[in-house]
């Protein structure tokens, strides 16, 4: 199965070797802040802001730079209406794709699975500890969790989930090839994502 849509010319990897994601909650959408990493290697200053409406049937988040939504920065959206293996298409603030992501059903009946591409990268993601993948689909529990991206044996992203009620992620992305609006795009999906064995 070919996961990588075919690329239009693109602007360099826009790469940041780390952030995080928080999800904030609201009463009527899920809203998600991406924040640098700071001197203190703590939360640092906001990179992007994004939300979903809830019930909405095909998953679409879109990012921008500030609080008053003044300019677009990227988003991401499901190709067709709720299914288990839905594909993603990342665009820029121009609306060209970037990148594509999707969960490898099959492959994840025993620990979630991901395919990760981008220009020059394809990706395969899974959970690390096969243990806490099983535990969580009988426990209801916001379990912390790491999932791990690589291609050929070489690290690509790692995303980090705290043990909170709402979503924390730690992400770490060593390979530069991989824009971080493609990186945080995959991170905020986790949350829908995950919920599916």
């Amino acid at each position: 199965m070919q996961f990588q849509p075919p690329m239009p010319k693109h602007d360099p990897p826009m790469h940041l070797p780390g952030f995080y994601v928080r999800r904030r909650f609201t009463l009527f959408t899920h809203r998600y802040e991406i924040r640098a990493v700071g001197p203190d290697g703590g939360q640092g200053e906001l990179i992007a802001i994004g939300q979903r409406k809830r019930l909405r049937l095909k998953e679409q988040v879109t990012f921008y730079a500030d609080e008053a939504r003044t300019r677009r920065v990227f988003s991401f959206k499901a190709r067709q209406v709720v299914d288990v293996a839905v594909g993603y298409d990342v665009f820029d603030e121009r609306g060209d794709a970037i990148g594509y992501f999707q969960k490898d059903f099959g492959r994840s009946l025993l620990r979630p699975t991901f395919r990760l591409s981008a220009p020059s990268l394809n990706a395969v993601g899974q959970e690390r500890n096969e243990v806490v993948a099983l535990a969580r689909r009988f426990l209801f529990l916001p379990l912390a969790y790491f999932i791990d991206f690589g291609e050929r044996g070489f690290p690509t992203m790692t995303v980090e989930r705290e043990f909170a009620l709402l979503d924390h992620y730690t992400v770490t992305v060593p390979d530069r090839r991989l824009d971080f609006r493609v990186a945080a795009s995959m991170t905020v999906a986790l949350r829908h994502l995950m919920r599916w064995w």
